[in-house]
């Protein structure tokens, strides 16, 4: 990771901070939809009311896009946070864009993407947030079956569960994400929003999530 990554993913793990998008709480954990306990809990949507924020992500995407992916043939956003960065960045690339929703619909003509996806276009995947991966990589598989090329899941910010990274690489899916974790904790610390000891509660709890709080 160059020192242009590393900048960009402090002062996006910063500005979440800033806007309250992310929130800690290393001593009265949440409790996420799959009963995990956890520490931090983000809310990229908050990043919507924010169009300074907003366009910093978007910037970042491109720059992902541009370097990585410069073959993209459109944009690929997951429902539903996924979607409006989808639109900024196909709208400042002036590419086409598809949606991906979690499973196909009920009714009409019970799609699960949306938009045109014609068969061996080459498709970037745009996340709002990678936990454990699961419902990242699915998205992505479903471009798959549809006959996409998925060239890669980026998005704004990922828990960097080892497990979560085991997997994108056992499906063969590449992943990258804007800001992550290990840049939160260091935004965190010198903006004196945790202590030393949270800080080290907070890196240890990364390690074994489901177990660290039992």
């Amino acid at each position: 990771m160059n020192k242009e990554t590393i900048s960009l993913a402090k002062q996006i793990a910063a500005e979440l901070l800033r806007i309250g998008a992310v929130h800690l709480r290393p001593d009265q954990p949440f409790v996420w939809t799959s009963g995990l306990k956890s520490p931090i809990y983000c809310d990229n949507r908050i990043t919507m009311s924010h169009p300074d924020v907003r366009r910093q992500i978007t910037d970042g995407f491109v720059r992902v896009i541009r370097s990585r992916y410069p073959q993209a043939d459109l944009v690929a956003g997951t429902a539903t946070a996924g979607i409006p960065h989808a639109a900024w960045v196909a709208d400042r690339m002036e590419l086409p864009m598809i949606y991906v929703r979690d499973k196909a619909k009920g009714h009409g003509r019970q799609n699960q993407i949306e938009g045109e996806l014609t068969p061996g276009k080459k498709v970037v995947v745009i996340e709002d947030l990678i936990s454990t991966g699961g419902s990242s990589l699915k998205a992505a598989q479903a471009v798959q079956a549809e006959g996409g090329v998925v060239l890669g899941v980026v998005a704004i910010f990922s828990y960097q569960f080892p497990k979560a990274e085991a997997l994108f690489r056992d499906a063969g899916i590449e992943m990258t994400t804007l800001s992550g974790y290990t840049a939160l904790l260091e935004a965190a610390k010198e903006q004196q929003v945790i202590t030393a000891e949270q800080e080290r509660l907070l890196a240890a709890w990364r390690e074994t999530p489901e177990t660290f709080f039992s």
